[in-house]
């Protein structure tokens, strides 16, 4: 089992939700830290809440803009550990209501823009190191209606780690598949009714309540550190695929 201590991490996503929770385990476990995102001040101010000083780096990009990957990973250089929680909220229209450009932002968001992220970090990776993206439950539990996009993009992200590891051995590529997180990605999914949600969730759950960030932030220390998980989706999700 690899140690983070001095390991350069660089979280696509940081800035808030389960990227801000991967990003504290990390630093927290002696990790160098790079945080990604679209927002500046929502960096800045993720910054903030992680340290007071200035050993955390932020760099501004759209995961969607090759040239400016191209540019965050030409600044960050060599590095040890990529994990991306990037994402926005998943198109949710019934298929016979579709909106074909809103599913292609959706793809370019999550999935493009994570094609894009392991080829330029590919470049930069030290020997021994890993990628990590999320997926979700919703491929395992689709909405119905509306979950047919979401599903098959989320599902669609085992498959690319699995023949990515062979590609770029000995770098390990890994998803993390959470459940229910209550992050702000919520608020804008549900709203106001976040709270019953939540309440009706926890009661069927095996463990009895909703993730915070920092429930599903050790799934991904542990695909960084375990030198001999490479493929693999790691589902944290308290139990939601069961019921």
């Amino acid at each position: 089992m690899a140690s983070l201590m001095g390991k350069k991490v660089v979280v696509v996503g940081g800035s808030s939700g389960i990227g801000l929770g991967v990003a504290s385990a990390a630093l927290a476990r002696g990790a160098e830290l790079v945080i990604i995102g679209r927002s500046q001040d929502k960096l800045l101010k993720a910054r903030r809440a992680l340290s007071s000083d200035d050993q955390i780096k932020t760099v501004t990009a759209d995961m969607t803009l090759e040239h400016e990957i191209a540019a965050a990973f030409a600044g960050i250089g060599a590095f040890d550990h990529l994990v991306s929680t990037a994402g926005t909220p998943p198109p949710g229209d019934p298929i016979a209501e579709t909106d074909a450009d809103k599913v292609r932002r959706f793809v370019d968001n999550k999935l493009i823009g994570a094609v894009l992220l392991s080829k330029h970090a590919a470049r930069k990776l030290r020997p021994g190191g890993s990628m990590t993206f999320t997926s979700g439950i919703n491929k395992d539990k689709p909405p119905v209606p509306g979950g047919a996009v979401v599903s098959a993009i989320a599902g669609s992200f085992s498959y690319f780690a699995r023949a990515l590891s062979l590609e770029l051995a000995p770098t390990r590529v890994n998803i993390v598949s959470p459940g229910w997180v209550d992050t702000p990605m919520f608020d804008e999914l549900v709203g106001d009714a976040k709270a019953s949600y939540f309440e009706a969730m926890a009661a069927r759950l095996p463990v009895g309540r909703i993730a915070a960030p920092a429930d599903v932030a050790s799934a991904y220390i542990h695909a960084m550190e375990s030198d001999f998980t490479t493929g693999e989706t790691l589902h944290v999700d308290g139990g939601q695929r069961l019921i």
